[in-house]
């Protein structure tokens, strides 16, 4: 137990770390270009950070434990939305909502969780299940590039990099994000499973919260050093990834059985979570410890809903 908990405190440690030189090579990227910095959070963040996710759905799958893929992944879908969204302003003050892309971000990512409910409404995901769901991942990536992608230049630093080099910084850090995510999600799990949790109970709350402190850590400090959009767009990028990506790549290696009534039941848990925080976001222009709360709120009802 003391080694899990280490395993925790570390992780976590180490991810916030990493999370910063993310920001600063994420910003640097966008720089002098026309792509938007919420695309780039939507696109290349929300998959470095998602990375935790993708690792523990390939695992699931290989492993035989559909249900800890699939929970893992919808948990995660309602953990960003509502939790991770709804600690930012606490932690990291008041934000602007940038508008651009929130809405096609959140149409996809419903579509993908409706899709997944019906997929795995017969007790399986097999390949073309998959292929599916990654399909709606790319076309909708390509989509929302199109739909958001503006003429607007970030100021670049003084300080020159090849673009070259900072991509492959910004991936390594993300690496770093995602094993250090993983650390303490193996210590959370352990914990977990001292206290006898069922297993749903472990991928659907405890994993998820595990495999999203990426997400947690990199958003907070893009928002404390001003970089907003990116944390928005990593934040419902994210959503997105997990809803498509994340749920279908295990499942593509190895195609995997799963418990269709609790499947079925988390994915329209996770489409009314974001179907709620897009039309919110769309309709607010500041998110503050107000909005906050109120998000705060719909993740405890989502735990007691999904306990009954």
């Amino acid at each position: 137990m003391t080694t899990s908990i280490l395993l925790i405190l570390g992780g976590l440690t180490a991810a916030i770390l990493a999370s910063r030189v993310v920001v600063d090579r994420a910003r640097a990227i966008v720089a002098g270009t026309s792509v938007s910095p919420f695309v780039i959070g939507l696109i290349l963040l929300a998959f470095g950070t998602d990375l935790p996710e993708i690792a523990n759905s390939i695992a699931a799958a290989v492993s035989g434990h559909g249900d800890v893929a699939v929970g893992d992944a919808m948990g995660s879908v309602v953990t960003q939305s509502t939790l991770v969204l709804g600690l930012l302003p606490l932690l990291a003050g008041t934000l602007v909502v940038p508008k651009r892309g929130v809405v096609p971000t959140g149409a996809f990512t419903v579509l993908g969780l409706g899709v997944v409910a019906v997929l795995a409404a017969d007790g399986s995901i097999a390949r073309p299940d998959a292929l599916v769901l990654i399909a709606i991942w790319v076309v909708g990536s390509l989509v929302i590039y199109r739909r958001t992608t503006r003429n607007q230049q970030l100021t670049m630093s003084e300080r020159k990099e090849s673009r070259l080099r900072l991509v492959v910084t910004t991936l390594v850090a993300l690496a770093l994000v995602g094993v250090s995510a993983m650390a303490a999600l193996w210590g959370i799990i352990v914990v977990a499973e001292a206290l006898e949790a069922p297993e749903i109970l472990i991928s659907f709350f405890v994993a998820s919260i595990g495999t999203s402190l990426p997400e947690l850590a990199f958003d907070v400090t893009a928002i404390r050093r001003g970089a907003v959009a990116l944390a928005i767009g990593d934040v419902m990028g994210s959503s997105f990834v997990d809803s498509t990506l994340a749920t279908g790549i295990g499942p593509l290696i190895a195609p995997t059985e799963v418990t269709a009534d609790l499947v079925v039941k988390a994915a329209l848990a996770a489409m009314v979570a974001v179907a709620i925080v897009t039309v919110m976001l769309t309709r607010i222009e500041r998110h503050d410890w107000r909005t906050g709360v109120i998000l705060l709120g719909m993740y405890a009802t989502f735990f007691v809903i999904l306990l009954v």
